[in-house]
Formats: structure tokens, C-alpha cells, sequence
């Protein structure tokens, strides 16, 4: 059967499978190709973008290791259905290797999408969330008290708290960027746990978890960013 490729242009000779997987991604972008949809064959891709067709295959290698696309042999290649954990390597690779200030910029990133998952927490809770909130809560309580203390168990359960505010959200897109951010931010999480146990402020973050339960649960939120990034105790961090 003939396939309608309009939506493929014709490419220029620089960085040309980049550019094809550029052009495959607008088109799911757009929307041209949707999940669950089979992209044209390696043939008609070339004849559409104008291309090798190794550069086709290079092309779509990289876009199956991503999981954005799928192949089913002998059917041919297809867009994924769903998220897969492998999308999110190449952006922790770049966040990683950049040569910005990598520390600030994750900090930023991190009031950003918590403050918004504690906002959208708290217009999305119901009655069973919140208990599940209460008990994660009632376990950084536990942790906070331990003896001798028990730094990996803080961290689980801070870990596990902030986990929880996120899937209240109710939102899968905004729940996997949650996690990349908890993943990317996970040695300063651990260091401000850590010398926040040893220097005896267990009680500290027992409230500054607090403070996000109030919220969640019908709080104020007019200072809902000065709250949540207090809970960092980035004063308390030290990498070295």
C-alpha cells in the first residue's frame, strides 16, 4: 500500500542521521505518526528525506535504544506505546556532562518540578492519598529517631515521601520527570540526610516534612516556594 510521506523533506548533508532522527521525532511530535504507528520502511523514509538508507538504519537503531520506536519482525518498525526508562538517558548523560554549574542548575530544577508536584498534589489529593502520604510521613518519624542512626533508612524514606507527593499528581509525564529529578539529585538528598543525622536535626526535617503534609492536606500555599526549598537544608551540604 502507498504511504503518504508528505511529511518527510528532504534533508542536507550535515549531520545527516541526527537529522533523520529529528525528522521522525516531529513527526510523532506532531503527531503525524502516532503511538502504535508503523513508520514508512527503510526505502520510503530514504526516498522521502533523500538519504542513504544506512543512514536510515543508523537512524532508527538510535531511536529503538531511546524506546521511542520498536521493531516487530517481520512487520516492520513501529512507535512505542507508553514511557520507557531508557528516554530519559540521554538527557541524564547531558545534564551529567555539561560544563554549566551542574549543582545550581539541579537545585533550580528541583524547587521547580516539586514545588509544582506539591501544588498539584494538593488539588489532586483524596482521602487515600493522603493517608499514604501520612504513613510515609509517619516513617521519616521513625527513621528520624533511630538508633544507631540509620542514614539509609532516612533517605528511603524521604525518598519515599517526596515519591508519594508526586503519584498524588495523578500525572505520568510529570511522575517520570519527578523521578529523573529525584535520580539526578540523589547525592545531595543523601549528603543533607546524612549531616543532618549526625549533627542531631533529625526534628528539623521531621518538620520541614511536616510544613509539605499541611500543604498537601488543604494548608496555605502562599509560601509554598520559600516552604519547600527550606526543606533542602542546602546549608547543611557538604560534598567535600
Amino acid at each position: 500500500m502507498q504511504r503518504d510521506n508528505e511529511y518527510f523533506q528532504k534533508i542536507n548533508n550535515s549531520s545527516i542521521v541526527q537529522q533523520v532522527i529529528d525528522s521522525i521525532t516531529k513527526a510523532i511530535i506532531k503527531r503525524q505518526l502516532k503511538p502504535g504507528d508503523r513508520i514508512p520502511t527503510e526505502m520510503e523514509l530514504s526516498s522521502s528525506l533523500g538519504v542513504g538508507r544506512l543512514s536510515i538504519r543508523e537512524a532508527i537503531k538510535v531511536l529503538v535504544y531511546y524506546g521511542v520506536l520498536e521493531i516487530r519482525r517481520p512487520e516492520g518498525t513501529f512507535v512505542c506505546k507508553g514511557f520507557s526508562s531508557r528516554m530519559v538517558d540521554p538527557v541524564i548523560y547531558r545534564i551529567i556532562l555539561s560544563d554549566d554549574d551542574t549543582s545550581e542548575s539541579l537545585k533550580e530544577l528541583r524547587l521547580m518540578t516539586e514545588v509544582g508536584a506539591v501544588k498539584l498534589a494538593r488539588r489532586k489529593c483524596t482521602p487515600q492519598g493522603r493517608e499514604i502520604l501520612y504513613q510515609k510521613y509517619q516513617d521519616i518519624i521513625s527513621a528520624a529517631f533511630s538508633d544507631p542512626i540509620d542514614v539509609q533508612w532516612m533517605f528511603d524514606a524521604d525518598d519515599a515521601f517526596h515519591h508519594a507527593i508526586s503519584m498524588m499528581g495523578d500525572n505520568p509525564m510529570i511522575d517520570k520527570i519527578n523521578e529523573l529529578t529525584r535520580l539526578l539529585t540523589h547525592e545531595i538528598r543523601y549528603q543533607t540526610v546524612k549531616n543532618m543525622l549526625e549533627k542531631g536535626e533529625g526534628q528539623a526535617f521531621i518538620d520541614a516534612h511536616k510544613a509539605l503534609y499541611d500543604i498537601i492536606c488543604g494548608g496555605s500555599i502562599d509560601n509554598i516556594d520559600e516552604i519547600v526549598e527550606h526543606g533542602y537544608f542546602y546549608d547543611r551540604i557538604n560534598l567535600d
